[in-house]
């Protein structure tokens, strides 16, 4: 490991000395810069470690010579401080060395879906959206509406936005899967409790790059926008309907204020939807084990139960069981997150040090 950490960190030297030149054309300054903060947090770190086992030694070094008894006193409860530092830190290295999923600094595009339970789903839908936008909003992120379809109740039959920041796929793609609400229903007369879903998917925002689509294969339909219920709330026809005809994907979008910008957010959702089709058909190939925790994101695969009246809210992968719902419904999202994350590094870790 550490063999590894030295030349992580003799790359990055090379990378600022090449930084510092000044002979860089642009996009080779973009591509180092990309690269130099994708391994800073590791080398800083290693420094860290480095200059806290140097202490360390020099510590027991003076141990050896020292006969004052309160010095070394003090010096042995300084030993075992640095001593339990280390360990956390070289805990910490293990997982910076972790292979880094592509797909984490990119932004991504959710899609909600009221399912089971009809219009106490789509409520629910609309629940899951207010509490991922409060989430969004906790960490400076910014949300945009692709496409809503209200339902007649209120909440959403389904919604399409996007996230983008710093890292937010890296958050949220633990979020796909059928989310489970145990609650009892405004229209309830008995008190009963109904359970309902909400089916999530979450898909790394495309690239240019990534996803090369021509028009030429895209049909281009238009159609008047509508509301709760399917009424038409538009008499002009704005809204966009794009069907890619080589995959089958099809994506409508009707939040624009115009047909030029609905269409240009249908495409950006079209080139993310076949994007996360390959991404689907790579992850098949890929070693089951591996995929146990967040799976590729199916929608028949129960990930989270909210139940209202005990305020609780349960994570079925990892056995996670919080009595913070009210919290978590108001975009304290990292009390499930953080748990999902550590648990996911941890699997990842037995998985290398076994091999």
């Amino acid at each position: 490991m550490f063999d590894r950490l030295k030349l992580i960190e003799k790359q990055y030297k090379e990378i600022q000395d090449k930084l510092a030149s000044g002979t860089l054309e642009v996009k080779e300054m973009t591509e180092l810069l990309k690269e130099s903060a994708g391994i800073q947090e590791t080398v800083e770190t290693f420094q860290t470690y480095q200059e806290k086992e140097n202490e360390l030694n020099d510590l027991k070094e003076m141990l050896e010579l020292e006969e004052d008894d309160d010095l070394i006193q003090m010096a042995e409860k300084e030993i075992e401080k640095l001593e339990a530092f280390l360990e956390k830190t070289e805990e910490r290295l293990k997982i910076l060395l972790l292979p880094k999923d592509p797909n984490d600094d990119k932004n991504v595009i959710f899609e909600i879906k009221g399912a089971a339970g009809g219009d106490e789903g789509n409520i629910f839908a609309g629940d899951l959206f207010r509490m991922y936008a409060k989430y969004a909003e906790s960490k400076n992120w910014k949300i945009e509406i692709l496409n809503a379809m209200e339902g007649a109740m209120g909440g959403y039959t389904s919604i399409e936005f996007m996230i983008s920041g710093k890292l937010v796929y890296s958050f949220m793609k633990y979020e796909s899967g059928t989310h489970r609400v145990q609650r009892v229903p405004e229209t309830e007369s008995q008190g009963r409790i109904h359970t309902s879903t909400a089916t999530v998917l979450v898909m790394p925002e495309a690239e240019e790059v990534e996803v090369d689509i021509s028009w030429n294969d895209i049909r281009f339909d238009t159609f008047n926008s509508s509301g709760p219920g399917g009424q038409s709330v538009n008499t002009t026809k704005s809204a966009v309907r794009l069907t890619h005809i080589p995959t089958g994907i099809a994506v409508s979008c009707q939040e624009g204020k115009s047909q030029h910008e609905n269409k240009d957010k249908a495409f950006r959702l079209l080139k993310t939807r076949i994007y996360d089709q390959f991404l689907a058909e790579q992850a098949a190939k890929e070693d089951a084990e591996r995929q146990a925790l967040v799976g590729r994101g199916d929608r028949s695969e129960k990930i989270r139960t909210y139940n209202y009246p005990q305020n609780r809210v349960s994570d079925h992968r990892i056995g996670l069981t919080l009595q913070r719902l009210d919290a978590i419904m108001e975009g304290r999202l990292d009390l499930i997150l953080e748990p999902l994350l550590n648990e996911f590094q941890k699997r990842q870790l037995t998985g290398e040090l076994t091999k």
